[in-house]
């Protein structure tokens, strides 16, 4: 049978917890409050670690089996028990392991099998910490046979004293970090020799050996422990108080210089551990290792649902602009095409959309992405591309594009204001309606071009017929909602109840959540009712940054999502660009298509 030896009784600990109410906090450092121990983490004083060791007939868990287990609990230094036992593993131990270990075929024939013996250690190490020497090998066959029995393994934290070896210990004071190696230079009581108990034994000093060194670089509790790794500073991780008294909660963080800032902003389902991680190995963006150093506070803001949070935080890197975020810091510099109003319209690229009867498709990212949405309507679509105001009763000379018969020269009189209006008319229907007789005209072009062994302006016009679906599906996709005074949506939330928000000509007005098990109409009522007031913004432009307005469709495409009532109409044009978009771009981007019910 297992052997078991306890040497020391356990030990009680008080818990401590310190309630937050704020729904916005700013944690400063003449404001540091006793967190829950939750917050602070648990102290490595107070941790129960169990050092295990295995010896087995091979190297693999598939094809090998256990023939040893040796184990050691140990907490605040003091060793509570010891388990040891050999395992018959039901076949003969080759000569190799044999002379490794000392253990041989006849040593085991009476010992207990993996049947027995795993159950007896997952016993004694119930609710500890698992360490072990290159922890892949040991734990990966304690699994193994734990699946192989039809057990479920336990969640168990697990501690590979080689990573941290490699983390603490140069190459100018070890040549390498072998459990033999590292037990001699930290002067283990007990010399590995390839008998489990023994090498955990000398495991165990190697822990606290190692325990000690990370000690003095402010690692005191067992997530720091954990996710330690010498690319973290000791500055950066001696700022972890940053994230002391932060909210559990989904929101948004702002982490901010002594001046007040705003350094960075983003955003997470629990606030607090997504900051705290910003001082482990988690993080690794150089800059942000920067960003950290110059903080000095940190401001959450708690949302009630997650797309709030994403909102939330899109507004405010755009109203903020921290040197620390790299995207969604200039929604302003969006860029739009726009078909004029004169009496020979034109395409034109614009910054804003205005209330002048135009039609425009966009936003585009950037203006070179605009540029080639423009071209690729001029291959197949006989607009005029001077910029000059041309007058139906003046006329003037005629260009190059005319002579070549890529327009019809409304400029010199050739071609009347209702002839060229059939042309305008055909434009407008493809950029803002049915989308696929330009983009088969395009595609048929491309073909003639490859055709041709021209397979360079093949590329660069599907290039630019990739710009151009882009850019009308967007606007198709954000129209619909931006012209919508109000939509009101719900969705299953993770914890049970709804998901509630409220939309306003594309912008997000309020979200709330409902209670599991409550009535959620009168949530819907009062959230509807303190909404905030959204004016429209020039059609077809939503009242928001484009980017809110696309996080918030994406949110109403979700499986589970419910229109609760909608004001006026959303839909999706037949024949429109996403069907083109996706065909395009794959099946990655078909699943992001519309899915729009019309409603009234």
């Amino acid at each position: 049978m297992p052997r078991r030896r306890s040497t020391a009784g356990h030990r009680a600990s008080g818990r401590a917890c310190v309630g937050l109410s704020h729904h916005r906090h700013t944690v400063t450092p003449m404001q540091m409050v006793q967190g829950t121990f939750d917050d602070l983490g648990t102290a490595l004083a107070d941790v129960t670690f169990v050092v295990v060791d295995l010896e087995t007939t091979g190297g693999s868990p598939a094809d090998s089996a256990i023939t040893e287990i040796g184990a050691v609990k140990v907490r605040g230094g003091v060793v509570l028990g010891e388990f040891q036992t050999l395992v018959n593993p039901h076949v003969p131990i080759p000569p190799f392991i044999q002379a490794l270990t000392g253990i041989t075929t006849a040593m085991v024939a009476d010992a207990p099998r993996i049947e027995s013996a795993l159950p007896a250690f997952m016993e004694f190490a119930q609710g500890a910490v698992l360490v072990a020497h290159n922890a892949r090998f040991d734990i990966g066959f304690l699994k193994m046979a734990a699946q192989l029995q039809g057990i479920e393994w336990p969640r168990h934290t697990v501690l590979d004293t080689v990573h941290l070896a490699r983390q603490l210990v140069s190459r100018d004071e070890a040549r390498n970090h072998k459990l033999s190696t590292l037990a001699a230079l930290f002067g283990a009581d007990t010399t590995p020799d390839h008998r489990a108990l023994h090498d955990a034994r000398a495991t165990v000093d190697v822990l606290h050996a190692l325990i000690g060194r990370v000690g003095s670089l402010g690692v005191h509790t067992l997530e720091e422990l954990t996710s330690y790794t010498s690319r973290v500073s000791p500055a950066q991780r001696r700022k972890r108080w940053l994230a002391d008294g932060l909210p559990d909660a989904p929101g948004v963080y702002m982490f901010k210089d002594g001046d007040g800032r705003v350094l960075y902003v983003g955003t997470s389902v629990n606030i607090r551990t997504r900051v705290r991680s910003y001082f482990t190995a988690s993080e690794h963006r150089t800059r942000m290792a920067e960003m950290v150093r110059l903080a000095e506070s940190v401001t959450p803001v708690v949302c009630a649902t997650t797309l709030e949070a994403e909102v939330r935080e899109l507004r405010l890197i755009a109203e903020h602009k921290p040197r620390y975020n790299r995207r969604s810091k200039t929604p302003e510099r969006a860029t739009w095409v726009k078909l004029t109003v004169e009496a020979f319209p034109r395409l034109s690229i614009v910054r804003e959309v205005r209330p002048d009867g135009a039609r425009y498709i966009g936003p585009f990212g950037s203006r070179s992405s605009a540029e080639a949405a423009v071209a690729a309507v001029h291959e197949v679509i006989p607009l005029r591309q001077c910029v000059q105001r041309l007058s139906p009763t003046r006329r003037v000379g005629s260009c190059a594009l005319a002579d070549m018969g890529r327009c019809g020269a409304p400029c010199t009189g050739a071609q009347s204001v209702a002839d060229y209006g059939r042309v305008v008319q055909d434009a407008e229907h493809a950029l803002v309606g049915d989308s696929r007789s330009v983009v088969q005209a395009l595609r048929a072009r491309m073909g003639t071009l490859a055709a041709q062994e021209r397979y360079e302006d093949a590329g660069t016009l599907r290039d630019r017929l990739l710009a151009l679906v882009r850019g009308m599906a967007r606007a198709q996709r954000i129209a619909p909602l931006a012209a919508s005074p109000e939509l009101v949506a719900a969705r299953p939330a993770a914890v049970g109840g709804w998901e509630v928000v409220v939309v306003r000509h594309g912008r997000l007005a309020a979200s709330t959540v409902s209670p599991r098990g409550a009535d959620p109409m009168p949530y819907v009522r009062a959230v509807r009712d303190t909404a905030e007031v959204v004016l429209p913004a020039p059609w077809p432009a939503p009242a928001a940054i484009p980017e809110e307005t696309e996080k918030v469709l994406r949110w109403l495409e979700q499986p589970g999502v419910r229109i609760v009532d909608v004001e006026g109409a959303w839909t999706c044009p037949v024949g429109g660009a996403a069907g083109a978009r996706a065909e395009l771009e794959g099946p990655a981007e078909r699943r992001e298509a519309p899915v729009f019910v019309a409603a009234s």
